[in-house]
Formats: C-alpha cells, structure tokens, sequence
C-alpha cells in the first residue's frame, strides 16, 4: 500500500480510503485484514489478476504504437531440457530467416509469470489448462520413464513398486520424478538415490546408466530406436504436451513471427 502511495502521489491514508470505498461498492471485502499485514482475498485475488490483464494490455498496446518494443528482443521462457533437445538444434533455421529479430532463450525449470514487457512466449510442457493465458499446443508428446539397458539388467523393474530401488536422475529446479511416483502410489521419499543435475544432462546419465529417468517421449524416441534406451513405463495421455502460452491479447509482430516459425517446425518434424 505504501508503493501504491508513492505510485500515486498520495498519503497512505488516501489509498486505504479508496479501496475501502471499493469495497462498500463491490459489496465483497478484497483485503483481510485480520492479521498485521494485509492480504488480498479470493475475490481480491481475482480482481487483481484481471487488472493486471487489463493495463498489462494497454501497456503492450502503447509500447507497440510508440514503436519502443520494436527493438527488444523476444524473450522465450523454456525448461533447460527442451531448449537442449529440441529448440536449439533448430534454432539456426530462424534465425536464416529472420536475421533481423533478436532472441533470448531463457532456459529455467522455474514457471515464469508472463507480464508485460518481460517474458513474450513460454514453451510448457502440461495438459494446456493454465488460466488467464493464450495456450497453443505445439507438440503432443508423454511421459515416460527410461533406462539404460544395462541398468535395467541390474536392476529388475517388474512394476511401478520396483521404481523406489533403482537410482533416480531428475532435472535440478523441478520436481518431475516425485509427481510421477506420487500421480502411480509410490510414495516417492521412499526412492532411493536421487540425483538432480540440470535438465540437458538428464538424458547424457541415463544414457550411461547413473539412473532412470522422467522425461517425454519426443526426447528419446532416437535412443529407444538405437537401443540406448528402454521404456520402462509410459503414459498414454493426448492431451499433455508442450504448448505455446502467451498472454491474451495480440502479440507483437516479432513475437508472432516466432510463434508461427515454431509451429512449422513442429510440423516439420
């Protein structure tokens, strides 16, 4: 409230004046107050969300007419697995073709927040529901769990059970292979040897056989082909993917450009 103040130029006093008044006309509270710092309600929650939305687009609206976004270039938010495995080996084919656009890839297992001026388009992987944003699917792929052959002989996996006795590599940041016990009835801190290391050198250990591993089966189609790899257990849902999310509204023209060459990749193969 105090930024809010000094935002505005007005007293402290002021600003907690106005949403009080805001409140008495909604008829709902947006503020508990119970406690010694404020929190925002649900209904306060929502309210802010959608303001957010609103003047973010305006925001964008006016960078765009001003010209001042031109230059900057298009932020992409992207899990250090699917930037290694699959964007940066195409990445030359766009920027061939658009040697003119600026790029940042941002690879974080960290789910971004897309806000104005900041992050243009994130890559996610998920079942597409993610509220308030634009959601393209991109990619349909599942999840599965694989193995080096070897490792395997080691170490028989017979069911889901088996999984907690075999070693474990997880992508450092997330949390993939305790979901995917947990989502099959393994209780996961029952797992033992679990190793995080950043997501694209998940793949190189499996490979080697250090441990099993949770990844999508778009990454490993090449090494279960070439016998690198097995699949141990695999889920079967059309709906989960990675998808191309944005925030509403109409993107920037050189953002869209990167969005419409992603999506002829994808159909490239």
């Amino acid at each position: 409230m105090e930024r809010a103040g000094e935002a505005l130029n007005v007293t402290h006093a002021a600003i907690s004046q106005h949403l009080r008044a805001l409140e008495r006309a909604l008829g709902v509270a947006l503020f508990d107050r119970s406690g010694r710092a404020l929190e925002l309600t649900e209904e306060g929650r929502r309210l802010a969300d959608a303001l957010a939305l609103g003047f973010g687009a305006i925001e964008t609206a006016l960078r765009e007419l001003s010209g001042r976004d031109a230059a900057r270039p298009v932020h992409v938010s992207v899990t250090p697995s699917f930037a290694a495995a699959w964007l940066m080996p195409r990445l030359s084919e766009f920027r061939m073709a658009h040697p003119g656009i600026s790029l940042t890839i941002d690879p974080t297992p960290v789910l971004a927040e897309l806000a104005p001026g900041g992050i243009d388009v994130a890559l996610r992987y998920g079942d597409g529901r993610w509220p308030g944003l634009e959601v393209d699917m991109l990619l349909p792929t599942h999840m599965v769990v694989v193995g080096a052959p070897a490792l395997v002989a080691r170490h028989p996996v017979r069911s889901v059970e088996d999984l907690v006795r075999v070693p474990w590599l997880e992508e450092l940041g997330t949390t993939e292979a305790t979901r995917w016990l947990e989502t099959h009835g393994v209780v996961a801190s029952e797992a033992r040897n679990r190793v995080q290391v950043p997501g694209n050198l998940v793949l190189d250990g499996a490979r080697d056989g250090q441990g099993v591993a949770v990844t999508t089966r778009l990454f490993v189609e090449a090494d279960v082909a070439a016998g690198r790899l097995v699949v141990l257990f695999e889920d079967r849902d059309d709906s989960t993917g990675y998808h191309i999310v944005t925030r509403p509204g109409v993107l920037r023209p050189a953002a869209r450009s990167f969005v419409t060459w992603l999506k002829r990749a994808a159909r490239a193969g």
